[in-house]
Formats: C-alpha cells, structure tokens, sequence
C-alpha cells in the first residue's frame, strides 16, 4: 500500500493541477490513497508579491473545491484544505466545512511561502485549535522564505505538544539538516518525503526510528509522471523511493514510511485498514 499525504489540485498560473491527472497517476503508479490540498489558495506568488485581491480564490472556494473531488472518489481522495491566514480567517464558512464533513479531512495545510506566515504566528493559532479539535495534523511548507523557516514548525509544535505538525520538504533547498535536528526535542513534529533525497530520509529513520516521517511527493506538479521523471525526462527522486529504499531499511520500516505512519498522523484508519 502506498498513500501519499502531499498531492495538489488547482491552477495558480504556474501550474494547472487537474482532478484527472490526480487519477490517473494513482492508478500508473499503484498510489492507494492520496491527501489532496488546493493550490487555488496562494496569496503570494513565487517572487513573495501579494496577489491582489480580486485575483485570489477564496478559502471558502478553494476549500469546497477540494471537497467536491474528495466526495467523487472517496476510497481514494482525501482533503487537507489550504488555507489563506495572511487575508482571511478561520470564519463560519471555514467552521461549517470543517464540522460537516469531518470523515474527508486529514489535515489542514499552511503553504508558508505562498502565504508569507509562519506556522507560529498568531494569525495561524485558530487553525491549529481545529487541528487540536479534530485530532489531524497542521502540515507546513518549509524552505524558500524566512517565514517557512523549520524553527517555525518546531516553536508552533512546542507550544502545542498535542498536536502532531508536519514540517513538509524539511527545508526545500537545503541539506534538511536543521530540520533533522529540530525533531530530537519535539516528539510531534514529523517529516515528509517531499522532494527529499532518499538518503535524508534514512538519516531520519537512523536517528529517529521510522515512525516520524511519511511519504509525500508534490503531484501531480511534474505531470502525470511526477513519480518517474521530470517534463524533461530527467528521472524522479521518487524511483529511489519505489525501486531501492525497501532493500535498505527494511520491510516494516518500508511500510511505516509508506503508509502505516500517514494512518496515523493523518487520522485516515477508517479508509486505509
């Protein structure tokens, strides 16, 4: 089994990330479940200037957007809405949404970068409340800006030790190595596969067992293929993953990695066991 707990959909005008190329790579790569967010809920773009506001997708839309596709494929899709703390709150939509449908949702996911806020603002404590609230993680892009700094996610999962924080690429951009120390004194911050090299992720199960990190991978951003190769046929970093990583760490870590840690980090045991 394999359930990735990193897949987008949306279009941000860099990339258009659609419901079908979701499926289709599920099913070319033997995907049994993925944890989807909306890309449609950025508030920076990739030069870190504020979208102007008639520009932006609402958090409601892009929230109700995800949730739309997860109730087509519910054996297969779950949500982790993406939200927007820079402009908008935890609201009575936001609320509702949360409260009703409760069996889709995973996690709820700050894109650090996109939203230029750190995981231990003030602006972010009402959504880590709903986290606390329903027992799911808060998962957070990190690299590229100092808001996604990891020493954000550490003081954010310091402050709150019941509950679990996902630093998501553990520092994209980097050795990964100061996210692999912040772990040691923060027993709830975890981290992803996300465009990290195979080799990090056997520094981490060395140093930490193998119940800290879950695999997540960023598709369908490369394509359909994003798991085998680049648009330019370049080979994916994933291939390490599905063709060597088990040979070297072993079956049961291999599936904690896989799958079992995303079961119950990401609260999923209702669809997947």
């Amino acid at each position: 089994m394999i359930i990735d707990t990193h897949v987008h959909i949306g279009d941000d005008k860099r990339f258009v990330l659609t419901e079908e190329m979701v499926m289709e790579s599920m099913i070319k790569y033997s995907i049994d479940y993925s944890v989807v967010s909306n890309i449609e809920g950025v508030e920076f773009d990739g030069d870190l200037k504020e979208i102007p506001g008639r520009l932006q997708v609402t958090q409601k839309d892009v929230f109700e957007r995800t949730l739309r596709f997860a109730k087509k494929h519910s054996k297969y899709i779950g949500v982790m809405p993406w939200i927007k703390p820079h402009t908008e709150t935890v609201d009575e939509d936001f609320l509702r949404l949360m409260e009703e449908n409760q069996s889709l949702i995973h996690g709820i996911k700050l894109h650090s970068f996109h939203s230029k806020t750190a995981m231990d603002a003030d602006c972010v404590k009402p959504y880590i409340e709903l986290a606390r609230k329903y027992d799911i993680p808060m998962t957070c892009h990190t690299g590229g800006c100092e808001e996604a700094d990891p020493i954000h996610v550490y003081n954010a999962a310091k402050a709150n030790p019941d509950v679990r924080f996902v630093m998501v690429h553990m520092g994209l951009g980097t050795d990964n190595q100061k996210a692999i120390n912040l772990m040691e004194d923060a027993e709830n911050l975890y981290a992803d596969t996300t465009w990290v090299p195979m080799e990090t992720t056997i520094k981490v199960m060395e140093r930490y067992g193998s119940k800290r990190i879950v695999f997540g991978s960023d598709s369908p951003v490369d394509g359909v293929d994003t798991y085998y190769c680049n648009p330019k046929g370049e080979p994916s970093l994933y291939q390490d993953y599905f063709n060597k990583l088990e040979d070297i760490i072993g079956k049961v870590a291999y599936e904690d990695l896989m799958y079992r840690n995303a079961i119950k980090i990401f609260n999923i045991s209702n669809k997947c066991e």
